[in-house]
């Protein structure tokens, strides 16, 4: 039975991070577990790959909702990366933090140090941005690199003109000063490459002695000994065996296996523990509760000139583009289809941005020509706060068995009002003559999906899906009910922590993969020992 000083579950986003970070000094063993396998395959470094990564077998837990009531009993997939990296392995690689307000409303639920001004350093700590020197908003230097998106194609600066030409402002930084307004993203890429939380930070630390990674390792239950944590039950290339930790295990397998890692161990709500063939060991009522996702729409158009990606998937094209993206960090396939958008108001008297729309020249992320069908683009939009609440619940004492997924999507008529608002402030660029005159015609929705809202209405419950953003189940709180503290310290249970996105209480207004690092990050410290970074005020572009 071997034993660890730290024991990592989850090679994702987090717990790469963590993996690079606590072995950093040379002075603690860590071990790092991942379920899944390497990420060197090709499908995971080209971005212009996302689209196949999102569903490449070997690397997806292949996980769907259950029926959703607002969504027409549709279940929707639910991509998991199962892989070194975990999602920033297969998602689009834009880079995203949330606005201040996300962040300061943490603080204002009596969770001390989770401010903006306190976690603005751990977001500067971690970036490597050249672009941007001397921004106090940004940083040089740290592991994750980040560049501004080209966007090269013509229809990007079209539906950007007809954005502004809407009177929505000009945004050149979405992750500085304020969120609201139109631009152009920024991407995890470095030379044509994906940036992932593997290849940033568990690459480069994968030579110390200190630092141990086992892949196709299923973590199964947690060992508790007298109310503290102290090992964990794992299938190892399908052999059992147990691991012990001597300071700490470490929760950083996402908002869907993190609560449900708990749940088979005993840990979370006895009723939903008993159902499921768990004998409860320790209750703790929200584990699985409060689960959050974005939810977008895509209103697509077929285009009238032949500028779109149909034509880079001409076979004799793909494979040029790909070959040289794979050989030479250069050319189209080196860049992800979504690289202009914003964030916008639906209403004029919001503080904040409710909405986060994408322009994408093609009529979806499918990297094939079949897949993209003709030429055609696409305008997506999703609601950045949705007030709809659903779970993660166990349904066998098998962490081989797939957890219960309900998302609830739609369930809050605020939500459903957002999606209409949403709808046409979208179809107001789309159909702007700057944007419009690349068109052919209405895909979806058609004019008759457009009327009324009971229309609008139908037309999003028959086509909206996962913007791939699942969070909260394992809710931060100051209250005794939830399931960690301030401090990522599961309440309760000596020896346990959880670092991953399960853990915001409330779902950022954007991305995740870059909000998770800087969770693991901040993470770190606490871990160690060290004292917080200072905070930054004021800050300024």
């Amino acid at each position: 039975m071997q034993s660890f000083d730290f024991v990592v579950v989850g090679a994702g986003s987090a717990g790469c991070v963590l993996a690079n970070r606590l072995s950093e000094d040379g002075r603690h063993s860590v071990l790092l577990i991942e379920a899944g396998g390497s990420d060197r395959n090709p499908v995971f470094s080209i971005p212009l790959m996302a689209g196949a990564a999102y569903f490449w077998r070997p690397s997806n837990w292949h996980y769907s909702t259950a029926p959703q009531e607002h969504l027409d009993g549709r279940s929707v997939k639910w991509p998991r990366g199962k892989v070194l990296g975990g999602c920033s392995s297969i998602n689009g690689m834009m880079y995203m933090r949330g606005t201040r307000a996300d962040y300061d409303i943490w603080r204002q639920m009596g969770l001390t140090g989770w401010g903006y001004d306190d976690v603005l350093p751990y977001f500067i700590r971690a970036e490597d941005n050249p672009e941007r020197p001397g921004n106090a908003f940004h940083g040089q230097g740290g592991p994750l690199h980040v560049e501004k998106a080209k966007a090269a194609n013509p229809l990007y600066q079209a539906f950007l003109d007809a954005g502004y030409d809407e009177g929505f402002r000009r945004n050149d930084d979405f992750n500085g000063a304020r969120q609201e307004g139109l631009g152009c993203y920024d991407f995890n890429i470095l030379r044509g490459r994906r940036v992932s939380s593997a290849t940033a930070y568990l690459r480069p630390a994968q030579g110390r002695q200190n630092l141990t990674v086992w892949t196709k390792t299923m973590a199964r239950r947690i060992r508790l000994e007298n109310g503290r944590a102290v090992g964990l039950e794992v299938l190892r290339e399908g052999q059992p065996q147990t691991v012990m930790a001597r300071r700490e295990i470490i929760l950083s397998s996402g908002a869907i296996n993190s609560p449900a890692l708990l749940q088979v161990s005993g840990i979370g709500d006895p009723a939903v523990l008993k159902q499921a063939g768990v004998a409860p060991v320790f209750e703790l009522l929200e584990v699985g509760r409060n689960l959050q996702d974005h939810m977008g729409v895509y209103l697509k158009y077929a285009a009238n000139q032949p500028i779109t990606l149909y034509s880079l998937f001409r076979p004799d094209r793909a494979v040029s583009a790909l070959t040289r993206a794979y050989l030479f960090g250069t050319g189209p396939a080196t860049a992800v289809p979504l690289e202009a958008g914003g964030f916008l108001k639906t209403r004029p008297e919001l503080d904040e941005p409710d909405i986060h729309i994408t322009f994408v020249p093609g009529l979806n992320l499918e990297t094939t020509r079949a897949g993209q069908g003709r030429h055609g683009y696409l305008i997506s939009y999703y609601q950045l706060r949705p007030e709809s609440r659903g779970q993660v619940t166990i349904t066998s004492p098998d962490p081989m068995v797939a957890p219960v997924m309900d998302p609830a999507y739609l369930a809050s008529e605020y939500d459903r009002q957002v999606m209409r608002d949403g709808f046409r402030l979208a179809r107001r660029i789309g159909e702007n003559p700057i944007l419009a005159r690349y068109k052919a015609a209405d895909i979806s929705p058609v004019e008759a999906d457009t009327v009324n809202d009971a229309a609008v209405d139908a037309w999003v419950r028959q086509g909206a899906n996962t913007v791939f953003h699942p969070t909260g189940t394992c809710r931060m709180g100051a209250d005794p009910k939830a399931v960690v503290d301030a401090e990522l310290k599961v309440r309760g249970i000596d020896g346990l922590r959880i670092a991953d996105a399960s853990i915001m209480p409330a779902i950022v207004s954007g991305n995740t993969s870059a909000p998770t690092m800087m969770i693991a990050e901040k993470a770190s410290d606490m871990i160690l020992g060290k004292p917080a970074l200072a905070r930054i005020e004021h800050a300024a572009a």
